[in-house]
């Protein structure tokens, strides 16, 4: 009997239709059968690395239900699992919710990043404390609220902190005192960190039941990655790079990309269908996966996707970076211009748009003028001993951002003022980020024309991280990043590096909070409540604690004890 390794997942879900996803121990035909409906799917599996995985299409499925669920491989039913035994909590059935027809009813959709399934080893870090990931699944599998969406924002998995657990299981492969040590090496050792991620009986449960949208960061790779040209040439100049490079892209094409897209978008994505006719695609990935890394043209790891009268644009802010010194952005022409046309198109087809980056856009002021000093010392502004410095500090300091890409930050910027005027301006613009392991607000200030005038409240909201941690000085200078004091030494910076001030201003409007914590936006209509809950250890596990909700499209704000 073939069995079910990893999964499901629910990713894609719309009015009448889902994708499933799944990892089982051999070829099989995975099959998703929904209980009292003649709702269904079927798909064959294909092969990478000497693992098998099918993406299950469901269709007829009717709009605004809830439908459970069950997978069955070969016929046999696989999940949900079997009776866990005495002691151990059943969880409730998988289920996939459609939304209600043209766009009625609210959407509540959570987002966070950088999540260690387990502490790394050696780690320097504060306690990490409870994982709020893992208590949204408590949450949800209790009865309380579930979201419609889950965003997760990048570090998914970290290939270079691994946990104690992790480096035993490399360890029985390979030496880990040779190159790359105890971090991942190759698509094998990437599968092993997924399930370490995934299979955690909540976790695994909750993302069985809600659909979740997902892009990388860094760690899903290793830590800076595409910081720089020099950054990219000396680490294609080690001995396992390539091996690791491939390794990363292709697993995330895997466990993560496909599911973000729809299944017209599958159905007609020449990679996908090539893999499925070869049976076993490790090749043709491993090839795809080295000219995607060697021309950020060849595949666009961007999407879109729309919820109703709220549009998500997810941005890719890592391989599609421009790295050339004088020539540096955060998105590369191509991909400026579809997230353009993504933004323009039809704007009266949404209330609310959601620009889902990685990293944060808005950040606070003293860092952003170190970040753009930096990058202009980088360019040759203050000549080279001051550009061989900063390339060392930019490395050091993961000075990597928006505001690192100065003309990239001018053109988002450029293009949220442009999709905030007019009639067909949305009631809000939101830019969803993770990256920088703590949480704020901010907002442009009114004087500084994106959005300003015009009704659209523009908002850049960072959550971070759902299970992680950093040090207590850090905290500090996060607090100090928004001080008058910390302004000014930022614009001195810029200063000093030559460095264009940027064409706006903002201020923070919410936050610096610590801990592990999940934002959730609830969208109805023109109207947006923003909510933020911290992951707190109780008696019987972990559970949400509210921090903050707001309402966006007002003043109105209500602050909970604990921020």
């Amino acid at each position: 009997m073939t069995a079910l390794r990893l999964g499901p997942l629910l990713r894609y879900v719309d009015e009448d239709t889902a994708t499933v996803w799944v990892e089982t121990d051999g070829p099989c035909e995975a099959e998703v059968r929904c209980d009292g409906s003649a709702a269904g799917g079927t798909a064959a599996t294909w092969q990478v690395a000497g693992h098998h995985y099918a993406l299950v299409t469901v269709v007829g499925l009717e709009p605004g239900t809830t439908t459970p669920y069950r997978v069955l491989l070969d016929g046999d039913q696989v999940w949900p699992l079997p009776d866990p035994g005495a002691g151990v909590r059943r969880l409730p059935p998988s289920t996939i919710r459609t939304p209600a027809p043209d766009g009625a009813g609210a959407l509540r959709l959570a987002f966070g990043s950088c999540r260690w399934a387990a502490r790394p080893s050696g780690s320097f870090h504060d306690p990490v404390g409870p994982d709020a990931l893992a208590a949204l699944a408590e949450q949800a599998a209790g009865g309380g609220d579930v979201p419609d969406v889950l965003l997760l924002l990048g570090d998914q998995v970290y290939a270079d902190e691994t946990s104690e657990a992790m480096r035993a299981q490399l360890a029985a492969r390979r030496d880990i005192e040779e190159p790359p040590w105890g971090q991942v090496a190759d698509y094998e050792e990437y599968t092993a960190l997924y399930y370490e991620s995934w299979l955690a009986p909540d976790v695994r449960w909750l993302l069985s039941t809600v659909p979740s949208c997902m892009i990388f960061d860094d760690h899903d790779v290793i830590d800076d990655w595409n910081t720089s040209e020099a950054w990219q040439r000396d680490i294609r100049a080690t001995s396992w790079w390539r091996e690791r490079l491939l390794g990363g892209l292709t697993s995330y094409w895997v466990y993560q990309h496909l599911g973000n897209l729809s299944p017209g978008e599958l159905a007609e994505d020449p990679v996908f269908t090539a893999v499925r006719e070869a049976g076993d695609g490790t090749e043709l990935l491993r090839e795809f996966a080295a000219r995607a890394d060697a021309d950020p043209e060849v595949t666009r790891w961007s999407y879109r996707r729309d919820f109703g009268r709220v549009r998500l644009l997810m941005a890719d802010t890592r391989a599609a970076r421009v790295l050339a010194e004088q020539d540096r952005a955060m998105l590369d022409a191509d991909e400026m211009k579809w997230l353009r046309e993504q933004a323009l198109t039809d704007r009266a087809a949404y209330d609310h748009l959601l620009i889902g980056s990685s990293l944060p856009w808005l950040l606070p002021p003293a860092i952003h003028g170190v970040e753009s000093w930096n990058a202009a010392l980088c360019a040759g502004s203050r000549g080279p001993r001051w550009a061989r410095f900063g390339e060392r500090l930019r490395r050091a300091s993961d000075l990597e951002h928006w505001a690192a890409f100065p003309r990239s930050f001018e053109e988002l910027a450029a293009l949220i003022a442009e999709v905030s005027l007019g009639e067909d301006a949305p009631a809000t613009v939101c830019v969803l980020s993770g990256d920088v392991h703590h949480a704020y607000v901010a907002e442009p200030r009114a004087d500084a024309g994106t959005g300003s005038g015009t009704g659209t409240r523009v908002v850049q909201l960072t959550c971070s991280p759902m299970h992680n941690s950093i040090p207590g000085f850090m905290r500090a200078g996060f607090r100090f990043g928004w001080s008058g004091a910390g302004r000014l030494l930022g614009r001195m910076l810029a200063r000093h590096g030559r460095a264009e001030r940027p064409s706006l201003r903002w201020d923070r409007t919410g936050g610096p909070w610590f801990g592990n914590q999940l934002m959730t936006l609830t969208l109805r209509g023109r109207s947006a409540l923003l909510g933020m809950d911290r992951a707190r250890t109780a008696e019987a596990g972990v559970r949400l604690t509210p921090v903050l909700e707001r309402t966006l499209s007002s003043a109105s704000e209500t602050s909970h004890t604990g921020g």
